[in-house]
């Protein structure tokens, strides 16, 4: 959520920063802005909109300065205008600042401020950073900031640059990504690392309550008490192509696309015939592990539905009870946890807000923490106390896709190896699910040669305002995260329901036309699922049934039927996601939405 870029070299500031907000679009933001500093003097240029808009006013009048910061906004105090884009000022244009997260104390900030003197012309909550710095500054911009940081509270992650000293960008951060770039005489920040991936490999990765400070000559890693931090240097090793389109006409297909790699690579050294499944550097012992009386699985989003499938696999394969929960909600409705308890944490980024909050409290309580996440160095891989990485590469699209798939195979991984540890499952029934897993990334391949199916369809429901999910088991799993990719992406009005919920109120919304994907993969439940398509197919329904190859009689209930590779049956929700996937993403593309970047949308929410 929002973006931020900083820069310090030789070279002309203005189109390294746009470059990096460029790369850092797929976060969600709503206007654009830079501040760039030409010698003691300190320019601004910002406007509510894309960056493109930003980019036409620099053509019109360039700023140059080879020092300088950028950001993306996304509106959460005061509407999306030219106003309240950042980067934010102090009164006499001296100071500059660019923030991501919340400041959750501005409004007594201000007040306190207003008391001083001091004027304020946005509504944001971020104005308070530049003139509580320029309170503070007494000819040391790093002191001031400090002092500043002090006095907040809340999540943040600043950039700050002062026309008094010219030379340098100072950073801190906290509960809010950001990250170091160490280039050859030039120096970054960054909210993530496709920001400067085109400039350099070389990153610092920065913990809460540190503070940098970027010149020309190097760059300085302090704490809140001034201290300097030695910090070994993270080697990026994936390609800057990784985050780019590759000749597909949007991040989300190419990523779809890209699944049957990624899935191979998260089993990669895991999952391996006829030997124990590895969690990496996972130390919990047999021993610790029988003494888990219940698990927590607690996410947000597409993670929140990983996790679903993660409760039905691990209940299964390791017997231990297993509570799903909405990382938003857990924190605030005191939920029983102590040193007997496991939570899993599932975040593609690492840097939820919400599930950070979640990990903090369940440690607080005495209990283990194991983090589910696609990016190393992230706050919860940080925090945990085990990190099982997804191997997805970059996922620039904002709606998941091989995040997703990846925390699917995370989640049987440790419920694989949970049951090897407890013997709740015989060795060969584990072998049997491993060999099943293995074949995965084949028989996602071939399930993306069914898209052109996916596109008849979407031509012929684009239009509609509703469409229903129907699943049972697993397949609910999965329906509930289709209904949100048709949410996110194409603006259609999706609800999921499990099959056997329907006569219990949803039923009364069927009716003739009405658009019903209906998923039929669980064998024991398949006969069940046909009775409820029957039942929406009376009143009219247009009904798109996902069924196993060979399972031809849901053609006499269905209008169309799509076949998925058989599978074992725990595994269904890696292959049967992924023709939901492509649907939403050809409704979106004939609907002419903005298939990446949806509105209202971030890619990462690092606010409450």
């Amino acid at each position: 959520m929002c973006g931020i870029v900083g820069f310090v070299g030789k070279r002309g500031a203005s189109p390294v920063l746009i470059e990096g907000l460029s790369k850092l679009e797929y976060r969600g933001y709503d206007s654009a802005g830079v501040a760039i500093l030409d010698g003691d003097k300190l320019n601004v240029t910002k406007c509510k909109g894309r960056l493109a808009n930003l980019e036409e006013k620099l053509k019109e009048s360039p700023l140059v300065g080879s020092v300088g910061i950028g950001h993306t906004r996304w509106a959460t105090h005061g509407e999306p205008s030219d106003l309240n884009s950042h980067p934010h000022t102090n009164e006499d244009g001296t100071i500059s600042v660019v923030h991501n997260g919340i400041i959750e104390n501005y409004i007594h900030i201000r007040e306190w401020l207003i008391s001083k003197g001091y004027k304020f012309v946005s509504e944001t909550d971020t104005e308070v950073i530049p003139h509580l710095v320029d309170y503070y500054y007494n000819g040391d911009l790093i002191d001031a900031v400090m002092k500043a940081a002090a006095k907040m509270e809340g999540s943040y992650a600043i950039g700050v640059v002062c026309s008094k000293e010219p030379d340098k960008v100072v950073a801190v951060r906290k509960d809010s990504p950001l990250i170091v770039g160490l280039g050859k005489g030039e120096n970054f920040i960054a909210s993530d690392i496709p920001a400067i991936l085109n400039h350099t490999r070389d990153i610092y990765l920065l913990n809460d309550n540190e503070f940098v400070v970027l010149t020309e000559q190097g760059v300085k890693l302090l704490t809140a008490e001034g201290d300097e931090i030695k910090r070994d240097i993270y080697h990026v090793t994936w390609n800057a192509d990784a985050a780019e389109k590759g000749g597909f006409e949007h991040f989300m297909i190419k990523e779809i696309h890209e699944q049957p790699k990624a899935i191979k690579d998260t089993m990669t050294s895991r999952i391996m015939p006829g030997k124990p499944v590895t969690l990496d550097d996972i130390t919990i012992t047999k021993e610790q592990i029988a003494n888990i009386d219940k698990i927590y699985i607690v996410a947000c989003g597409t993670a929140y539905h990983a996790g679903v499938v993660g409760k039905y696999a691990i209940e299964k394969l390791a017997r231990i009870p297993v509570e799903v929960d909405i990382a938003s909600e857990f924190r605030y409705r005191d939920p029983i946890i102590n040193e007997r308890t496991l939570m899993i944490v599932v975040s593609q980024s690492g840097e939820t807000a919400d599930t950070l909050a979640a990990l903090r409290e369940a440690k607080a309580h005495g209990a283990r923490v194991i983090a589910v996440t696609n990016v190393v160095g992230s706050s919860v891989s940080r925090e945990a106390d085990d990190i099982l990485y997804t191997w997805a590469g970059p996922e620039i699209a904002v709606a998941s896709t091989k995040a997703y798939v990846t925390q699917l195979i995370a989640m049987y991984i440790i419920a694989l190896f949970f049951a090897e540890n407890k013997n709740s499952v015989n060795s060969e029934e584990i072998e049997k699910i491993k060999a099943a897993m293995l074949e995965l990334p084949e028989k996602a391949e071939e399930v993306l040669k069914h898209k052109e199916v996916l596109q008849k369809f979407a031509s012929k429901t684009y239009m509609h305002k509703d469409m229903f999910f129907l699943g049972r088991g697993l397949d609910y799993a999965v329906a509930m995260e289709g209904s949100l990719k048709v949410k996110e992406i194409s603006y259609i009005h999706s609800e999921a329901y499990a099959g056997g919920e329907l006569k219990h109120g949803p039923i009364a919304l069927i009716e003739k036309g009405t658009v019903v994907i209906a998923l039929a993969t669980q064998l024991g439940l398949f006969d069940k699922m046909v009775s409820n398509v029957k039942e929406v197919k009376t009143r009219g329904a247009n009904v798109l049934g996902i069924a196993y190859e060979g399972h031809t009689e849901i053609e006499k209930t269905v209008d169309a039927a799509l076949y998925i590779p058989r599978t074992h049956d725990i595994l269904a929700p890696v292959i049967s996601v992924i023709p939901l996937q492509l649907a939403s993403y050809y409704m979106a593309v004939q609907k002419g939405c903005d298939v990446d970047k949806p509105r209202n949308l971030a890619k990462s929410v690092t606010v409450e």
